[in-house]
């Protein structure tokens, strides 16, 4: 296995496995085709065709769309197709900065093969003999999504209605404790994108990545129950561990992947290192 290997992962995906999703007439998502045929029992809500799913056109507006949606879901949830709903919204459209063209619950979106965005934030000691070690967090073997996996430091969904430097902070908060003043010094640089096939549907998703340098003796401590316990591991054996095992969770391994390339642990004269930086915004 390779850091490569990660990344590819990462973009597996075969969209001749689904049909495109449309709103006002733009696409915004893929649908699997199986799950296509059980939305046309929604008839309300969704026009359903051979070749492509739509929000039903009779839906006018922000508003009128995000209900539809909420409707289904709610009936998806009790059928067992969204698990883990969380009461959390994440907006649908062109663009992370365009208006949402409907809103709809967070653990849906794979369904509907729509964007994602999330924030994922790398905390880093710089210690007393110049090496960098990178803090990382091992979630609970309880948690809903990914158990037992490793993360970063910090990650969460964006939802629709917070800036991503306000939901920064507040992740910063609940999942390590760093408060306010220390989270906000956090410095953005840039983002990493990935589509990856899962057994639910679709993840065209991108990840807004932050650098935080942390003193020496800064501690992180969980709050939400998502994380049981935190390393402080140098940044060779995290390379290591990315490269060699799939213990972390998925999508961090490309947020860690992007700290090598830009720390310059990951050189250019690397053989795989141009697929690496194409493959880390797919």
């Amino acid at each position: 296995m390779t850091l490569l290997a990660r990344v590819n992962e990462c973009n597996a995906h075969d969209l001749g496995n689904f049909l495109p999703f449309f709103v006002e007439g733009t696409r915004v998502g893929w649908v699997k085709k199986p799950f296509a045929r059980r939305l046309a029992r929604f008839g309300e809500e969704f026009a359903v065709a051979a070749d492509a799913v739509a929000i039903a056109p009779h839906l006018a507006t922000t508003e009128a769309r995000s209900a539809a949606m909420a409707r289904v879901v709610a009936r998806l949830v009790e059928d067992g197709a969204v698990r883990n709903a969380r009461g959390e919204m994440y907006g649908v459209g062109t663009d992370f900065a365009a208006p949402p063209l409907l809103k709809m619950e967070r653990a849906a979106a794979p369904l509907f093969g729509v964007r994602a965005y999330g924030v994922h934030l790398n905390g880093f000691v710089r210690m007393a003999d110049g090496t960098v070690h990178l803090w990382v967090g091992h979630r609970s073997t309880t948690t809903a999504n990914f158990p037992g996996e490793l993360d970063n430091l910090v990650a969460g969904g964006q939802p629709v209605g917070l800036g991503l430097a306000e939901n920064l902070v507040k992740e910063c908060g609940e999942e390590a404790s760093i408060p306010p003043e220390l989270a906000q010094r956090a410095v953005p640089v840039g983002c990493v994108s990935y589509c990856l096939e899962t057994e639910e549907g679709l993840r065209p998703d991108v990840l807004f990545c932050y650098d935080l340098d942390l003193p020496p003796d800064f501690v992180p401590r969980n709050n939400d129950g998502e994380v049981a316990s935190f390393y402080l591991w140098p940044v060779e054996k995290v390379m290591q561990v990315v490269a060699s095992t799939r213990e972390f969770k998925f999508n961090c391994n490309l947020v860690n992947i992007d700290f090598f390339v830009r720390h310059g642990y990951l050189k250019p004269d690397h053989p795989d290192y141009v697929r690496i930086l194409h493959g880390l915004h797919a």
